[in-house]
């Protein structure tokens, strides 16, 4: 077994723990192994040991890889990272996933690009979950206002919500942080926006997040290893 076999596999179990202590059914949380940066070849490793959905920040990255991974047909491609108005219509294209909804306007372009023969993209709105004015994102008050917005909208699926947590933060700012996002999946539902989905966690925190309610985690360095 390779040394990112071994990363991946560990990953695996650390989140089945979680999953337990958690007291949630095993499999309840899904893995997005976060490539942004790794080449072509490892995220063919890891797919080749079972992974399916991938994380990728950079579009223009990310494009080159799609390209070249087409042989890999039920790849599922979550888009992690901020998506400027120029870079829309890609996202609109090929990815499955988009967790970065921050604005209506992004949302309205890949709306009015997404293919007609497509599902629609399956979205998070993100929320600015500690006020933090180097992230994207919405306040925590805006995000059921907005996420009613989106939901108007055709090609487009609110499917919840995503954040991270402010780096450094304790575990009791942890569970804050990660409580408000649940108490705002809860208040998405009762808006009656059918969301069941809180992108948060990665590996410096993932055992909080699942603890909280996570049901996707975002997961890079702990599989890929540093990023130079």
């Amino acid at each position: 077994m390779s040394r990112l076999q071994q990363n991946y596999q560990t990953v695996l179990n650390e989140i089945a723990r979680a999953e337990q202590n958690a007291g949630c059914e095993t499999g309840a949380v899904k893995l997005i192994a976060v490539s942004k940066t790794f080449p072509e070849a490892d995220i063919r490793e890891i797919y080749q040991a079972g992974q399916r959905d991938f994380g990728e920040n950079y579009i223009q990255e990310w494009h080159t890889k799609a390209e070249a991974l087409t042989d890999l047909p039920d790849i599922v491609w979550h888009i992690i990272g901020d998506v400027q108005s120029n870079k829309t219509k890609f996202v609109a294209e090929r990815a499955h996933w988009l967790h970065t909804v921050g604005r209506l306007k992004t949302a309205e372009r890949i709306s009015a690009q997404r293919p007609s023969e497509m599902p629609p993209l399956q979205v998070c709105i993100e929320v600015n979950i500690a006020g933090e004015a180097a992230k994207h994102g919405v306040a925590p008050e805006e995000a059921v206002a907005l996420a009613r917005e989106v939901a108007k909208l055709p090609k487009i699926k609110v499917r919840g919500l995503m954040c991270v947590a402010k780096a450094g933060s304790r575990e009791t700012e942890l569970r804050a942080q990660f409580g408000r996002m649940r108490q705002l999946l809860t208040d998405l539902n009762a808006e009656g926006i059918a969301a069941d989905v809180l992108s948060m966690g990665m590996s410096a925190d993932m055992e909080t997040a699942v603890a909280c309610g996570a049901t996707h985690v975002r997961i890079g360095s702990a599989i890929f290893g540093r990023r130079g």
